[in-house]
């Protein structure tokens, strides 16, 4: 699992960061890519990394002002000329149903492949045996989500050694084991699979924010996340017009990092006032709160591994 960062300023696009775009690569999990927005140019970005359009499945919008989503019509409509063929489902804030269809059918776009589109509200947005994904509404001008995702903990590893003792050799009985199942052998005997398993592999959490000031539901999403990405368009001493614009400043973003335990911060949305020399700046306000702290920046990619 690697969180890819496509673009990684705020409202409009910079020579040194693109407007926002996220891909959250499960290319071993599932063997699929989600995108969080899709901001102008996002396409464009993609063709400068080994992302394939056709693995993307699913994208999660947080929220519809443009620097968050004028990239998603032309990235779906590219996407029919790349090879995509499967289902692409989009979850986004309402209203996103109707920019989408609208733009397409605008400029006579067929897509090659069936579109879903599923406007969210507080709850889990998404759910099947691997990955669980809640979504909450944030405090911004307009319609803001927060999108928490849970990997499921998976069965440990199969203790292979222990099963040799018993007499069994490698083959299908170690594949029901693995799982778990309750094996009767030939003899009568019951091998109970969690008897020869390792502890549960732990699932990993990711909780990616659109725009927000500093809220409750921030701090909820990222209760205990492997991976906390939180808007950073002021800096610090700049609570005010943080406020007044609905956006957080860095020292916001690593307090809420701090509060919800979480294990690494990636502060994005970054002002285009902000130059290498002042990111840097930034960077080190957040971490005098919160020490395991990345800025953002486009084509990074953060790998968020295992714990052990």
């Amino acid at each position: 699992m690697e969180l890819f960062f496509l673009g990684t300023g705020a409202g409009i696009p910079a020579k040194m960061r693109n407007v926002t775009a996220m891909a959250l690569k499960l290319l071993e999990e599932r063997g699929s890519v989600w995108l969080f927005d899709c901001g102008e140019a996002t396409q464009h970005q993609i063709l400068h990394t080994s992302l394939k359009p056709r693995r993307v499945e699913k994208i999660f919008i947080t929220h519809l002002h443009g620097d968050h989503i004028y990239g998603l019509p032309g990235f779906l409509s590219s996407r029919s000329f790349q090879g995509g063929e499967s289902k692409v489902t989009i979850y986004g804030p309402k209203g996103i149903k109707e920019y989408v269809e609208t733009s397409l059918s605008v400029s006579q776009t067929y897509l090659k492949y069936p579109l879903q589109i599923i406007e969210v509200d507080d709850g889990i947005v998404f759910e099947d045996e691997q990955f669980l994904v809640e979504a909450k509404l944030l405090e911004h001008g307009i319609s803001s989500y927060g999108y928490r995702v849970v990997e499921k903990d998976r069965p440990g590893v199969l203790l292979v050694d222990k099963l040799k003792e018993t007499g069994i050799q490698p083959g299908p009985i170690f594949k029901r084991i693995k799982s778990g199942e309750r094996v009767t052998l030939e003899d009568g005997t019951v091998l109970d699979g969690k008897d020869f398993t390792g502890p549960d592999i732990k699932g990993r959490v990711v909780t990616i924010l659109g725009d927000t000031r500093s809220c409750e539901a921030s701090r909820q999403l990222a209760q205990d996340a492997d991976l906390l990405v939180h808007e950073a368009t002021f800096s610090q001493g700049e609570e005010k017009l943080a406020h007044e614009y609905f956006h957080s400043t860095t020292v916001q973003a690593a307090t809420i990092a701090k509060e919800a335990n979480v294990r690494k911060l990636c502060l994005t949305h970054i002002s285009s006032r902000y130059d290498r020399e002042a990111s840097k700046i930034l960077l080190n306000e957040a971490r005098k709160v919160f020490a395991t702290t990345e800025m953002a920046e486009d084509f990074k990619e953060i790998i968020i591994p295992l714990q052990k």
